[in-house]
């Protein structure tokens, strides 16, 4: 037997297969010309080999054949090979000028009955394109499969082929040449519950690979731009959902096979509008397709879609998980809030409605290790000051965030609370708590019970007149002329006067220490002794 494997054949680099020269290349024309020129080139070596590249299917097509070689010219076609050996037949010039009844004959044969097959084996032999979709694309294969799945569509009435007429061609869902309806009237009461949901063809269609998806999509005239129909928008949202593992794994090449679909979804969803998808549906789709490296202008346009609906979204809507190292994407709700804000057609109702939740919002974002000040000055600061009666929430957000950062500077606390905070719209509780908050820098404790102390002051019609010690270098005055009519002041009025006391009196102190250690270092410095003065016998002021 060993004298008749006189030809090794390596396919692909993956796999070499020693078969008798004579009987491999008795069916196929392309073999006998590459083994007619290797014999020309290694004469008197009784054993030659030659190397086949990108053959469909790689070993697995190749062992199909030297099958039907070794057969005497006779195989089983079946739906799940036929289509890899209609590829194979026209790679290797297997056609009845070679020999009679030759395999692309048969394969073609077999393939002629295609309108007679079942629904279940068309979707076999188009999955059993996906490793060799190139050969099976460029013979004509996989657009000959894809019309034959449509037809079984029109026949289930799911989807009904017609030409799309002047009348009907607004509709989103006949634009395209193709109806989809509901179920049949012969299907089920059961079968029409579950397909309630969603249509039967959608995890039918699922097992099928991207690049064929999308073949079926163009096929149906909605691909990309042109999308506008709501059940294909809706079956492609379902069937990347189901391919989610891709990016788990990790794979850059898989993913970009998906863009295509991605954006023809993002279309979809852009055309349609809140017409078709609640906000939260919006929001989920944006969710989904951003998974696969969507395009910037189908991004801009979805996300101007969801932020002119935001004031329809919960807290839990936004708490989406972020992809720059933060627990979540506080980028993407800063670019929602700033579209919503944006629209000047937004009632006050609205806005305020917004304000509530971006409040919410800051609050539980901020225990985020990685939430950089700039980011949480971006979300606090992107609403207008109409949007918030009350600034409690935005002071609890900003406790929390110094509470979870105790690195930050006395510059950087300074500046959330001067740049976040009105201290006008502050309650007297939050006010009070903000006074003796360590966290809070003393000078914004100043001014926060200053003006608070205005507010109360106007609420009660007494004149009162504060002057910054900042600006006054320590020289402040507290000028209170209260009428004889007015001498019954609250009790939380006089405490925020006290409280404001205290704190001048406490910048006082601080800048007095300030001065007396500066004297100090003055006379250090003009004394020319080389040992240390000895120690003050009185001690310094307290500074805190």
């Amino acid at each position: 037997m060993a004298e008749f494997c006189n030809l090794q054949i390596h396919v692909n680099g993956q796999q070499t297969f020693f078969v008798n020269e004579k009987i491999i290349s008795k069916y196929s024309g392309r073999l006998k010309k590459i083994i007619k020129q290797e014999k020309g080139k290694t004469r008197g070596i009784e054993k030659s080999s030659i190397d086949i590249d990108d053959f469909p299917g790689g070993a697995d097509g190749f062992e199909l054949v030297s099958r039907f070689c070794y057969n005497n010219g006779s195989i089983i076609v079946t739906v799940s090979n036929v289509s890899l050996l209609h590829c194979c037949a026209i790679f290797l010039g297997m056609t009845e000028r070679i020999s009679s009844c030759n395999l692309l004959q048969q394969t073609e044969t077999f393939l002629d009955g295609l309108f007679y097959w079942s629904w279940n084996d068309i979707l076999v032999s188009l999955k059993s394109c996906e490793s060799f979709f190139s050969y099976a694309d460029s013979s004509g294969l996989v657009e000959k499969l894809v019309f034959a799945l449509l037809a079984k569509f029109a026949q289930n009435s799911d989807i009904i082929l017609a030409a799309p007429s002047s009348s009907s061609s607004s509709s989103p869902e006949t634009a395209s040449g193709f109806r989809f309806s509901s179920p049949t009237k012969n299907t089920s009461p059961s079968a029409r519950r579950r397909s309630s949901s969603r249509p039967w063809w959608f995890d039918d269609l699922s097992i099928l690979p991207p690049k064929i998806i999308e073949k079926v999509v163009k096929s149906l005239g909605a691909y990309g731009a042109e999308n506008n129909s709501l059940v294909l928008t809706k079956f492609l949202l379902h069937y990347l959902q189901k391919k989610t593992s891709v990016i788990r794994k990790g794979s850059l090449n898989s993913r970009s096979e998906y863009g295509g679909l991605a954006g023809t979804v993002a279309y979809g969803a852009i055309l349609l509008g809140e017409t078709a998808f609640s906000w939260r549906g919006l929001f989920w789709i944006l969710r989904v397709v951003s998974q696969w490296g969507l395009s910037r202008d189908c991004r801009i346009g979805l996300e101007r879609l969801i932020g002119g609906m935001l004031d329809q979204a919960t807290l839990d809507d936004l708490l989406v998980c972020g992809h720059d190292g933060g627990v979540y994407d506080v980028s993407l709700v800063l670019r929602l809030i700033r579209v919503f804000v944006s629209d000047d057609s937004v009632s006050n109702q609205k806005m305020k409605k917004v304000g509530r939740l971006i409040d919410k919002y800051l609050g539980e974002v901020s225990p985020d290790q990685n939430l950089k000040v700039s980011k949480f000055l971006g979300v606090a600061e992107s609403l207008p000051d109409s949007a918030r009666d009350c600034f409690d929430g935005v002071y609890r957000a900003i406790d929390i965030y110094l509470q979870s950062h105790p690195t930050l500077s006395s510059e950087e606390r300074s500046r959330l609370c001067s740049r976040c905070l009105n201290y006008e719209k502050l309650s007297l509780e939050a006010c009070k708590d903000l006074a003796k908050n360590p966290k809070i820098p003393p000078k914004v404790a100043v001014q926060a019970l200053a003006a608070q102390s205005q507010q109360c002051s106007i609420a009660s019609t007494p004149e009162f007149v504060y002057e910054s010690p900042i600006k006054s270098h320590a020289q402040m005055a507290l000028y209170n002329s209260f009428d004889a009519d007015s001498t019954s002041v609250s009790e939380e009025n006089e405490d925020l006067r006290l409280n404001l006391q205290r704190m001048q009196w406490r910048v006082v102190e601080l800048e007095r220490s300030c001065r007396e250690m500066k004297g100090q270092m003055s006379r250090m410095a003009k004394s020319k002794i080389s040992t240390p003065s000895p120690p003050h016998n009185r001690a310094m002021p307290r500074l805190c």
